[in-house]
C-alpha cells in the first residue's frame, strides 16, 4: 500500500496537476458565465418581443395600444389603422376580417401575463386597467371562439412571448366566449372572471376539464340578473361537484348592469393571485397516481362593499379558507382513499377517520381542519354492502407510518356511527375518542356484529351530537347512556338534518372535547 499512497502524494504535489485543476476552473467559470449570459439573453429577447409590435401606436387610457386585423381564411395577422372617431373604443372589420386589440403595460409583470376579453371591447374596463398598472397586457378579438381565436393566441405566445395561459374576463356574452374557448383549452388558461355569463350547450358538459386544469373561477353577478339561477348557479353547483374552486360576489338588487365592480381591486387581485400561483408539491403520503380537486366551506357572507355602495352575497375561495384533497388507491384495498390536507398540520399530526364523503357543509370537520386536523374518509368497495376491516386496518398501517398520530378520531353520522363504533371496537387501542352525529346505531360491516352488543368495550371518549327531534333520539340516546366516557351535546328544535352542529355554542362544545380527546 506504501507505494501507491506515495505515487498519488507525488502526483498531487507535480506541477502539471495544479495547472490542470487551474485549466478547469477557469472553464468551469466560463461554462457558467455563458449559462448566465444565455438565459440574460433569452429573457431581454422575450421581453423586447413582448414590447414590440409592428404598426401604429395609438393610447389607450394611457397605455399603448396596437390594431391588428385578421383575415377569416387565411388566418394572417396584420396591422390595421384606426380611425380617430374610435377613440378607446373599437369598430367594425373589412370584410372577411376581425379585429384585435393589444395593449401593453409600462413595464411587464414576470412571465409575461396578460388578459384576454371576447366581448364588448372597452366595456366597464377598470379592472383590465388595474392589471395593466400591475404589468399584465390585454388583448381582444372579435367574433366568437374558432380557429381566428387559436391563431390570436398562438401570435401573441409564439411570436410576442405572452404567457401561454391568459386570464379571462367575460362579461354577459363575453362570459360564454371565455368559458367556450377555456373548456376547448383547459391547459391554456389561468382563470376566468365572469359577469353576470351567458353560456352555451357546450360549457356546462366540459367544466369538469377546467377544474381538472384547476383554473380558479370568480362570478360576479346581480341578484335580479336573469341569469343568475339558470346559468352562473349552475356554473357554481358544478364546479363544486368537480371539486373546482368558484368564488361568487352577489350584488344584492342589481339586475344585469352595471357590469363589474366600480372599485377592481377585488377582481384584479383574483386575476394576479391566480396568475401567479404557485402549486403546492403533494404531500409525502400520497402515492404517484392521484387525483387532487378542492375543498372549502359552502357558507355564504353577507358584507358590505363600501365603495360599491352596496352589500355582497359572497362565498367561495375568495372569502374562506381552501384545503386540497386527493383521492388515491393502495395495493390489495378495494375503494379510494380521500384525504383532505390542512393548510398546516397540528403538532403530532392528528387526523379524523371516517366512512362517508366530506361535505363542504360538516361544520366540525371545518373547524378540525382549520386546526389542522387530516381528514381521511376509509374506503368503501363497490361489490359490498360497507367498508372492510382488513381494508381500514390497511389505511391506518399506511398512513401512521407515514406520520399520522396512532390515534385517529372516529367519526360517523347518521348510519355511518356504526362503523365508527365497529372499528374502535375491534382497534381499542388505536383511538383517541369516537365522535357521532345523529347515531343510527345498527349492524356494524367493520366490525361484522351489532354495534350495541359490543358498546361495553368501548373505553374510551364518546362524543355525541344530538338533535332533540332526531328520529333516533329517544332510542339510542338511551342505549349510549351507560357508556362511562360519554359526553351529549343536545341541539333543541333540530332534526335528524343537518348532522352537523348549527348552534356555535354546541358547535364549540364539540371541538374542545374532540381537542381535549386528541390531546391538542
Amino acid at each position: 500500500m506504501g507505494l501507491p499512497l506515495k505515487c498519488l502524494s507525488t502526483l498531487l504535489m507535480s506541477g502539471k496537476f495544479l495547472e490542470s485543476v487551474v485549466t478547469m476552473k477557469r472553464l468551469l467559470l466560463f461554462v457558467v458565465a455563458g449559462f448566465c449570459w444565455a438565459a440574460y439573453c433569452f429573457f431581454a429577447i422575450a421581453d423586447d418581443a413582448a414590447n414590440t409590435f409592428e404598426g401604429d401606436k395609438y393610447q389607450w387610457h394611457g397605455f399603448d395600444r396596437y390594431d391588428f386585423v385578421i383575415d377569416d381564411a387565411t388566418k394572417n395577422i396584420t396591422p390595421f389603422k384606426v380611425s380617430d372617431r374610435e377613440g378607446n373604443g373599437i369598430s367594425g372589420a373589412p370584410q372577411g376580417q376581425r379585429r384585435c386589440v393589444v395593449v401593453i403595460p409600462k413595464k411587464f409583470a414576470d412571465g409575461n401575463p396578460w388578459s384576454w376579453r371576447g366581448c364588448y371591447w372597452d366595456h366597464e374596463p377598470q379592472t383590465e386597467i388595474e392589471l395593466l398598472k400591475r404589468g399584465f397586457a390585454i388583448a381582444h378579438i372579435t367574433g366568437s371562439p374558432d380557429a381566428a381565436w387559436e391563431a390570436w393566441h398562438t401570435f401573441l405566445v409564439e411570436k410576442h412571448s405572452f404567457s401561454s395561459k391568459p386570464a379571462f374576463i367575460g362579461m354577459s356574452r363575453g362570459g360564454e366566449f371565455s368559458y367556450t374557448w377555456s373548456v376547448r383549452h383547459p391547459d391554456k388558461v389561468s382563470c376566468i372572471y365572469a359577469d353576470n355569463p351567458g353560456t352555451n350547450p357546450e360549457v356546462f358538459p366540459n367544466l369538469g376539464k377546467l377544474a381538472a386544469n384547476d383554473v380558479p373561477l370568480l362570478h360576479i353577478n346581480g341578484s335580479l340578473d336573469p341569469l343568475l339561477g339558470k346559468i352562473s348557479g349552475v356554473i357554481e353547483n358544478l364546479y363544486h361537484q368537480y371539486g373546482g374552486r368558484i368564488t361568487v360576489v352577489v350584488k344584492d338588487g342589481a339586475g344585469h348592469h352595471p357590469h363589474s365592480l366600480r372599485n377592481p381591486k377585488f377582481a384584479a387581485d383574483f386575476i394576479e393571485k391566480s396568475v401567479f400561483e404557485k402549486k403546492p408539491p403533494k404531500p409525502d403520503f400520497v402515492p404517484e397516481r392521484f387525483t387532487k380537486t378542492s375543498f372549502y366551506p359552502s357558507e355564504s357572507l353577507y358584507k358590505e362593499f363600501p365603495d360599491e355602495r352596496n352589500y355582497m352575497t359572497c362565498r367561495g375561495p375568495g372569502f374562506a379558507p381552501v384545503y386540497n384533497r386527493y383521492e388515491f388507491s393502495l395495493r390489495d384495498v378495494e375503494g379510494s382513499i380521500q384525504v383532505v390536507v390542512p393548510n398546516e398540520a397540528a403538532t403530532g399530526t392528528p387526523w379524523v377517520f371516517r366512512p362517508s364523503y366530506l361535505e363542504r357543509d360538516e361544520a366540525v370537520d371545518n373547524v378540525l381542519l382549520s386546526k389542522g386536523f387530516h381528514i381521511v374518509t376509509g374506503p368503501i368497495p363497490y361489490n359490498a354492502d360497507g367498508a372492510r376491516l382488513p381494508h381500514w386496518n390497511t389505511v391506518y398501517k399506511y398512513l401512521t407510518e407515514r406520520g399520522f398520530s396512532a390515534k385517529p378520531v372516529l367519526q360517523g353520522s347518521g348510519g355511518g356511527a356504526s362503523e365508527a363504533f365497529g372499528w374502535a371496537i375491534a382497534n381499542p387501542d388505536k383511538v383517541s375518542c369516537v365522535y357521532v352525529e345523529n347515531p343510527l346505531l345498527r349492524r356494524s360491516f367493520l366490525l361484522e356484529k351489532s354495534v350495541l352488543e359490543n358498546l361495553e368495550a368501548v373505553k374510551i371518549p364518546v362524543i355525541a351530537y344530538c338533535g332533540e327531534q332526531d328520529t333516533w333520539f329517544n332510542e339510542y340516546h338511551e342505549k349510549l347512556t351507560p357508556l362511562k366516557n360519554l359526553k351529549i351535546l343536545k341541539e333543541p328544535n333540530r332534526g335528524h338534518l343537518p348532522l352537523s352542529p348549527v348552534n356555535e355554542k354546541i358547535l364549540d362544545g364539540v371541538c374542545n372535547d374532540i381537542l381535549d380527546a386528541v390531546g391538542n
